[in-house]
């Protein structure tokens, strides 16, 4: 239980960390494409802010998906 609280911190933490630095570094970008969605378009926001941004997430995501699928403690399949 300890190491999935963890994984799941450290993931948060990570994933936060990272997007703090992407915001940070997407500030003085000149170039804004706009990401054309299907049936809308999204506001016009750098690249490399796009980039970061799923990156971000990716960290997110696996290590919360890591967190959820460790196998049970010893504890769990004790001997009975």
């Amino acid at each position: 239980m300890l190491l999935r609280l963890r994984l799941l911190f450290g993931s948060l933490i990570g994933g936060g960390l990272l997007l703090l630095a992407v915001c940070l570094g997407a500030q003085n970008l000149e170039d804004r494409p706009i990401v054309n969605l299907g049936i809308a378009r999204s506001a016009p926001l750098p690249s490399g802010f796009l980039v970061g941004l799923a990156l971000a997430v990716g960290v997110i995501s696996g290590g919360c998906s890591a967190a959820l699928l460790l196998p049970g403690s010893d504890q769990d399949s004790g001997s009975a």
